[in-house]
């Protein structure tokens, strides 16, 4: 087993060094990794960035479109054959057709290659003709980000932290129940224990839908073929080490098995070889639902940056030793629910909702940014007096019946203190009713869908790599 395991590592070794040497010399890649947690809008962030680097009217931030120096962009066979195609062609027809509705969201890994032939710019301009420059954008769920945080945690300590933030949570009231009534030093019983299992699943769907962020393993919310296997059968236990074959020995040994043959796998085989990272934040929704969700989200955002290996890619660090995440960008998503004059005070919000996660990567050499975007905009502005108060609104097609209407959702805090500390109020209780569908789009030849900053957010992430 063990020479098995040495000769495997020593042949991915080979492996890499070869698609470095090729990456380096002839067609460079970057491989963008994009996450965020429910809701925040992965898919269509990648959708509306394909489409608007395919066709680039709107993508006027990205210094090499303003310089005019993309000729071209295409997509190609993703070069995983193993990993599923992310389904472009099917969420664009779905953002831009008749009838146009959000896509299903994330809920597994999947890959997309674009091409971009890129002419060199300035005094290589003019000796060298254009190059190829393969995207590879890796789509995967932020609960399985999240799950990296298990890697350096036991089950005694997961354990543990997860029994104190379910303690004061309604979402958790059947799991404690059941909890109350099993004994950890019992001998194993497979039906209690999927039982147990069962409660402490619901109560992560409950959370997850109540907003809450740390919502770990993350198989248990998105299980795939793992589906009522042992490995994402076990619970949160209180207490010590148990007696063999008790229900806490079994599930103990069951949590190490989920870190070794689930969460390992994934860091290993694509996790680890992405070098620009975009994390989708659902900012404006953790604001509505209170104190409790920021502060959740502003500890997901810290578990979340010790999972990247942050650093500088220099040339021969990727080559020798592999990459290293060295742009992260923070993205606070749905900017088009507020009014533009809005939109800085939302950025300062991200900002200090990120800043430990952030001090953390720039100490290790890697750059990050935080912004405000709207992958495509389904929203237009107005503004109309209301009790002699001038009212900055935005106006939108509500996805729950299709009708036309104009919310003024509240004013954010010019600090973004008054989030982090616990405020509560700033957005109206009509903000709950702001749930826009995509608007009817009619797109001029070369213009990709509407969006608010996408075009800056490219730019950071791949602009100087182009």
């Amino acid at each position: 087993m063990v020479i098995s395991t040495l000769a495997d590592t020593l042949v991915r070794g080979v492996e890499n060094v070869g698609d470095r040497l090729s990456e380096a010399f002839f067609e460079p890649v970057i491989r963008l990794g994009v996450t965020g947690l429910a809701r925040s809008g992965k898919t269509v962030f990648i959708t509306s960035l394909v489409a608007n680097l395919l066709d680039r009217g709107r993508m006027g931030g990205l210094v090499a479109v303003a310089e005019g120096r993309v000729a071209a962009a295409f997509l190609q066979p993703q070069p995983d054959d193993t990993v599923p195609r992310f389904d472009y062609e099917t969420h664009v027809a779905a953002l831009t057709g008749a009838d146009p509705h959000w896509p299903d969201s994330t809920r597994a890994i999947s890959e997309l290659r674009l091409s971009l032939r890129v002419k060199p710019g300035g005094f290589l301009g003019g000796l060298q003709g254009p190059r190829t420059i393969h995207l590879d954008i890796v789509d995967y769920p932020g609960e399985w980000l999240l799950d990296l945080g298990l890697m350096e945690k036991s089950f005694a300590v997961w354990s543990a932290e997860t029994l104190a933030r379910l303690q004061t949570r309604p979402q958790a009231d059947v799991f404690r129940a059941a909890l109350a009534a099993a004994d950890p030093g019992a001998p194993h019983d497979e039906p209690a224990a999927q039982a147990l299992a069962a409660a402490f699943t619901g109560y992560l769907q409950a959370a997850r839908n109540a907003g809450f962020s740390d919502c770990t393993p993350g198989r248990f919310l998105l299980p795939g073929d793992l589906a009522g296997s042992p490995a994402i059968t076990f619970a949160p236990l209180p207490g010590g080490n148990g007696p063999r074959r008790s229900l806490r020995r079994e599930f103990e040994r069951r949590y190490e098995a989920y870190k070794a043959r689930v969460v390992t796998p994934f860091f290993r085989d694509h996790f680890a070889r992405i070098d620009r990272q975009i994390v989708l934040v659902d900012a404006l929704g953790a604001i509505h639902r209170g104190p409790e969700a920021v502060a959740d989200l502003r500890q997901a955002m810290r578990e979340t940056l010790a999972a990247f290996r942050p650093g500088r890619n220099a040339f021969l660090t990727r080559l020798l030793l592999g990459r290293r995440v060295d742009r992260i960008l923070f993205a606070a998503t749905k900017a088009d629910h507020l009014h533009h004059s809005q939109h800085a005070r939302l950025t300062a919000i991200i900002e200090a909702l990120t800043h430990e996660a952030r001090d953390r990567a720039g100490f290790a050499g890697a750059q990050t940014a935080a912004m405000a975007i709207a992958s495509i905009r389904a929203t237009t502005e107005e503004t109309r007096d209301h009790q002699g108060q001038s009212l900055d609104m935005v106006r939108g097609r509500l996805a729950v019946d299709g009708r036309e209407a104009a919310f003024y959702p509240g004013e954010l805090p010019d600090s973004p203190s008054a989030i982090l500390d616990g405020a509560s109020g700033y957005l109206a209780g009509d903000y709950a009713a702001m749930a826009f569908a995509p608007a009817p789009l009619t797109l001029k030849p070369g213009y990709g869908p509407p969006h608010v900053r996408l075009d800056r957010a490219a730019q950071f992430l791949i602009g100087d790599r182009l």
